[in-house]
């Protein structure tokens, strides 16, 4: 089967470039419940007329409504939801369990797509969302090909690659570092970019987290997936355009065009780097400069009183914009070409291989001889790629309508869609019946702006009477206005019964094995040990089997290596389950345990607990990243058991890319620590197995707050970083108190998210 071709909107313009140069489909958002908040975005009439295009010309329309959505904002998600239906929208991309269980119930009609923001990066991930309902999964940019081809061998899933764009540096959906550290939340759509942010390290002052944009170029031929996405909903037309032309010539055969890869490049990138597709690869970070450079044009030859020297390797024209690398600037220094010489002539153009000077501006930096010099912004090129669009609202869709209309001689009735409405009169014999006939069809054909089109009528008129033009549109205008297509959800799919009396208990989260010998756990209702595929399983014979909750990592690239563990300790009789991803659920049994869910799968509102629990769990967390205010109106409400997490080293990126500057060859895979920071923020940043944690130098510490909230337990996490024994004990000791702890974070307690 061809695969899609789909390309991003961030606006209706870059939707009609898209479709222009040959999208097989296009994504986009509304303006409320888009990871991509700060774009333009489209409003429901926008959305229903773009998508109306779409379709006359056999293209598809996916609306990313994939935020986490809080308590109050589920009202709002309804009347989002009911555009996209409106709009007769191919699918929804979410990320927001709540918002799958809104969909499934209230619009079946819509398909569920996964978002990148689940971070499926597994074959059992994909799975278990295949199992609830979900008919595509857009997979983690993280993946290889190999990984690639395994889960797109499903039966019966699409699957959706990224191919183009942006990288982030973390796994998409488990990035918590602008959250944590400023409140705005990429899992909200406002993410504040912190990798891309210089930090002091152990090499310097450097990018250590500022990716290279993805681009698979011709390597796209080797991709077993549904759809092929090209990354861009804050990026211009322009881009859209010429991305989508690139990638559009390889996919039909025409190759990779060496002079569209160039326009891309000036339009807008960084470098290029085919991520992990390949193999590992440490390639992929770019240390010394972020943002736009353009294309590379040549490099500092002579830079002397206001002068630039250099020979061009592309064609040039006044206005174009340049930028140079300069040694020891965050960003590249830009200006407009306003004055070009060559060979000593003024000139408005130069091409390919001349020896071009430049006038520079009055506030250059001091330029040295072999600095790169970017072309960043092309006349030509701007002019490269127009794009025709229809009439504003000519593409609204409209839904087909049958009405049926009854002529008695004192009584003239029509009905559609449950609707009647009636004009009494006095209506005689008609002359020629016909006339009647063709006047009633030419009536009710007028729908106008109405959200239908007249598709069948049936009249009964058995005495043959006759009826008036100017009563038959009457009647028209009457009934047509008192139709809703289709009749609007205003209510959310009920919730079960919520649990009425909470326990109030505290359990120890913990990955080391020397804490789960040392310490007194006697006022600990329970033990959640993180597994490894090393794991001693005979550790837990020190604890009762009731005590003891073992748990799987969020991210896993290979489960099979955990399947040995689980099914031994399954045999022994440990019936306490957590996971922080959907691939858990294809290592457990469905029936038979006590299965908790960790806080990567974000409970921010009352349907995803709902959710949670159809999808087996007893329990779940509070996310780690919600307000005060969302967990307070949550805290009352789930039908299964609640954990408030109160102590952690959150994970601010989770990340598939190694910080070690060894090569891999050589590298040990052990643990390394390393110290970076920000201002006066530390992180510290541990490197294990070819992946990399950061975590911020201070704990999160909710102790406080969470005493004026009902939850059944209350965790305190000892995982990531090293912990004594002495040191835990006294931080159990306070926390178990509801005792906040010194050199402690609060997170989003009192902020708005």
């Amino acid at each position: 089967m061809k695969a899609e071709l789909l390309a991003p909107a961030g606006d209706v313009e870059a939707g009609y470039a898209a479709l222009f140069y040959g999208a097989d489909a296009v994504y986009l958002g509304l303006q409320q419940f888009s990871a991509r908040a700060t774009a333009v975005n489209f409003t429901p009439e926008t959305l229903a007329d773009f998508t109306g295009y779409a379709h006359s010309l056999k293209r598809k329309l996916y609306v990313a409504v994939n935020t986490l959505v809080q308590e109050t904002e589920l009202s709002s998600l309804l009347q989002t939801l009911e555009a996209c239906r409106t709009a007769q929208a191919d699918a929804v991309i979410l990320q927001d369990l709540g918002v799958a269980r809104v969909i499934r119930d209230s619009f079946p009609e819509l398909e569920l797509h996964a978002s990148t923001q689940m971070a499926v990066h597994n074959k059992e991930g994909a799975l278990a969302l295949q199992r609830l309902g979900f008919t595509r999964v857009v997979l983690a940019r993280e993946l290889s090909l190999p990984e690639i081809e395994e889960i797109a061998a499903i039966p019966g899933l699409e699957t959706e690659a990224f191919i183009h764009g942006a990288l982030c540096y973390s796994y998409s959906g488990l990035c918590l570092f602008s959250s944590m550290e400023t409140g705005k939340s990429a899992n909200r759509g406002k993410c504040s970019y912190p990798c891309r942010a210089c930090f002091q390290g152990p090499l310097g002052a450097r990018h250590y987290f500022s990716m290279k944009d993805m681009a698979l170029c011709e390597d796209v031929l080797k991709m077993p997936v549904s759809s092929l996405k090209i990354e861009g909903r804050k990026k211009s037309a322009l881009y859209v355009a010429a991305v989508t032309d690139f990638y559009r010539r390889i996919l039909d055969g025409k190759g990779v065009d060496s002079n569209r890869a160039e326009n891309i490049r000036q339009i807008f990138s960084r470098p290029w780097t085919k991520f992990h597709f390949l193999g590992k690869n440490k390639e992929v970070v770019d240390p010394d400069f972020v943002g736009h450079r353009g294309l590379e044009i040549g490099q500092v030859e002579v830079a002397f009183q206001g002068k630039l020297l250099f020979r061009t390797k592309h064609a040039l024209a006044r206005y174009d914009g340049l930028q140079i690398d300069v040694k020891g600037f965050e960003k590249p220094f830009g200006f407009s070409l306003e004055k070009m010489r060559v060979a000593g002539q003024s000139v408005f153009e130069a091409k390919a291989g001349d020896k071009v000077e430049v006038s520079l501006p009055s506030n250059a930096p001091f330029l040295q001889k072999g600095e790169r010099i970017y072309l960043a912004s092309s006349t030509a090129v701007k002019g490269a790629y127009p794009y025709q669009k229809p009439k504003a609202g000519a593409f609204m869709p409209k839904t087909p309508l049958s009405v049926q209309l009854e002529i008695k001689p004192d009584l003239l009735k029509a009905q559609a869609m449950g609707q009647t409405c009636e004009i009494f009169g006095q209506f005689e014999t008609a002359q020629n019946p016909g006339k009647t006939t063709a006047a009633a069809h030419q009536a009710f054909a007028k729908t106008d702006r109405a959200p239908f089109y007249l598709s069948d009528l049936k009249i009964e008129n058995p005495q043959s009477l006759f009826v008036p033009v100017s009563v038959l549109n009457d009647l028209r205008r009457r009934l047509y206005q008192d139709l809703e297509l289709p009749p609007k959800i205003t209510a959310l799919p009920p919730l079960p019964s919520a649990l009425k009396n909470r326990k109030k208990e505290f359990v120890l989260k913990t990955d080391s094995a020397a804490l789960l010998t040392k310490l007194d756990l006697t006022n600990m209702t329970e033990v959640i040990y993180l597994l490894n595929p090393e794991t001693d399983v005979g550790l837990f014979k020190l604890l009762p089997k009731n005590k003891v909750r073992l748990a799987l990592p969020t991210v896993c690239r290979r489960p099979k290596c955990f399947a040995p563990v689980v099914q031994k300790l399954l045999e022994q009789g440990y019936r306490k389950w957590e996971i922080g991803h959907a691939w858990g659920l294809a290592l457990l049994p469905e029936k038979g345990i006590d299965l908790s869910f960790d806080t990567p799968f974000y409970m921010m509102n009352t349907q995803a607990f709902a959710m949670a629990q159809e999808m087996g769990a007893t329990r779940a967390c509070f996310a780690i990243e919600d307000t005060l205010e969302n967990i307070r109106q949550l805290a009352s409400k789930p039908s299964i058991e609640t954990t408030f997490v109160i102590y952690q080293d959150v994970p601010l990126f989770t990340s598939a890319v190694c910080l070690r500057a060894n090569s891999c060859r050589e590298c040990p895979k052990d643990e390394k620590w390393s110290r970076l920071q920000k201002g006066k923020e530390q992180f510290d940043v541990l490197s294990k197995n070819c992946g990399t944690t950061v975590f911020s130098a201070e704990p999160l510490c909710l102790a406080s707050e969470a005493a004026s909230v009902s939850a059944d337990y209350y965790r305190i996490d000892f995982v990531g970083k090293v912990y004594s024994p002495e040191k835990a004990a006294y931080l159990l000791d306070q926390l178990s108190h509801f005792k906040d702890v010194l050199g402690s974070r609060k997170g989003n307690m009192q902020r708005r998210l």
